[in-house]
């Protein structure tokens, strides 16, 4: 068993975790002050960059950081706040759709000044273009490989299945 503490994976580990901890810590307050949960304003943030400002429901989990289950939780709750709504799928009655309404645009349109000048603040503007570049690379990278489903019905050519 290999007990070196000093591995660099231990170290590249730690620091994304310690990166994107201290990041959210820094976006939490923001978000609070909008009454938004940071899952809710991902959500938001996901359906309105989507074709038709609409992805369906197992898409949407793809996308976040939640569990099928856990996405019906949070549309649920955003929907009774008027956030979203859900469609069904004319295809596939299996299937519906999470979609951004005009008061989850709104509240989204209120929250992203504030929210881009913090991620400039404390991420991208930390960095010069060039490494901010191979950042982004190598984060699709990682991204595409544990995750192959984060970029499920964000394309225009994806039909319904």
């Amino acid at each position: 068993m290999n007990t070196d503490l000093d591995d660099p994976r231990l170290t590249a580990v730690g620091l994304l975790a310690e990166a994107y901890t201290g990041l959210m810590n820094r976006l939490a307050a923001q978000f609070e002050q909008h009454r938004l949960s940071p899952v809710e304003f991902e959500v938001l943030t996901r359906l309105a960059r989507s074709p038709g400002n609409r992805l369906r429901m197992t898409d949407l989990a793809g996308q976040t950081t939640l569990s099928t289950s856990g996405v019906t939780r949070v549309v649920d709750r955003m929907e009774r706040g008027g956030l979203v709504r859900r469609e069904a799928c004319p295809t596939d009655r299996r299937s519906s759709y999470a979609v951004i309404t005009d008061v989850g645009q709104s509240r989204l349109a209120q929250v992203l000044p504030g929210h881009l000048e913090l991620v400039q603040q404390w991420y991208v503007g930390l960095l010069p273009p060039d490494q901010l570049d191979d950042l982004l690379d190598s984060l699709r990278t990682i991204r595409d490989a544990v995750n192959p489903c984060a970029t499920a019905g964000s394309s225009e050519s994806v039909t319904s299945a």
